[in-house]
């Protein structure tokens, strides 16, 4: 990156110095109200701010690529917390930066108890962020839990960061939209049977095909298999996020 050369700054003459520290005491009180106003005004601008924008430029703006390594199901954060570890044991913090587990929070039904529930999104599957060397790979490859790279062996293929976005944003739907479907896809959501093919038409999979494996009424929620980089994985969808085919 380029750094920007810094210019001198322009001398004051002695007379202009006095002049304005003079300004200065003469109107310290007023000032110090309008520090106050501005003050009172700055939350203001920061409720403005999106968080999905803010969420996107972070994204944007780190170094090294994302890809994603293979990992035993249900072992993705050990496999983290192994790779994390790995890392400073090889001084390799300049080549892998970040290691993810893509998370959600779903909530679940059970014996009428409501509760929320936060587990691994795609089950099996890491990310990482990282330039790419023999010895990064290598660092990576070798972490315990790790079963290969996603894509060619030696010569992965980094995601795009479309792909980077839907896995680690948070599930960014508009609620108030959600709650408005809510109600008349209550009558649609029991026309679906297990085994059947549908479509995905909302979220980070949407136009992929899946196969429903499990229906759950009261959540309003499907169970259903999606085929992510050649691996059947199991992917929870709200009724009207799948489409029958």
């Amino acid at each position: 990156m380029s750094q920007e050369s810094l210019e001198p700054t322009e001398e004051i003459a002695e007379a202009d110095v006095q002049a304005a520290e003079s300004a200065d005491a003469e109107t310290a009180v007023p000032v110090e109200g309008a520090d106050a106003d501005l003050s009172a005004e700055t939350p203001d601008g920061y409720d403005d701010v999106d968080p999905v924008e803010a969420f996107r430029k972070e994204l944007r703006s780190q170094p090294g690529d994302w890809y994603v390594i293979h990992s035993y199901a249900g072992y993705e954060n050990r496999v983290k917390a192994n790779l994390e570890n790995r890392t400073q044991s090889l001084n390799m913090e300049d080549y892998i930066f970040q290691v993810e587990v893509p998370m959600e929070e779903v909530t679940e039904i059970k014996n009428t108890q409501k509760k929320i529930v936060r587990r691994v999104r795609i089950p099996g599957y890491v990310l990482v962020r990282m330039d790419l060397t023999d010895e990064s790979w290598g660092a990576v490859r070798h972490t315990p839990g790790v079963t290969g790279f996603v894509g060619h062996t030696h010569q992965p293929v980094p995601l795009t960061f479309d792909e980077v976005y839907s896995m680690l944003a948070p599930s960014m739907a508009p609620k108030p939209e959600a709650a408005k479907s809510a109600s008349p896809s209550r009558e649609l959501l029991v026309d679906f049977e297990v085994g059947e093919s549908v479509t995905v038409t909302d979220g980070p999979f949407e136009t992929l095909p899946a196969t429903i494996s499990e229906i759950n009424v009261e959540s309003q929620k499907l169970k259903v298999l999606v085929s992510i980089f050649g691996r059947e994985t199991p992917v929870e969808l709200a009724f009207n996020q799948v489409a029958k085919i």
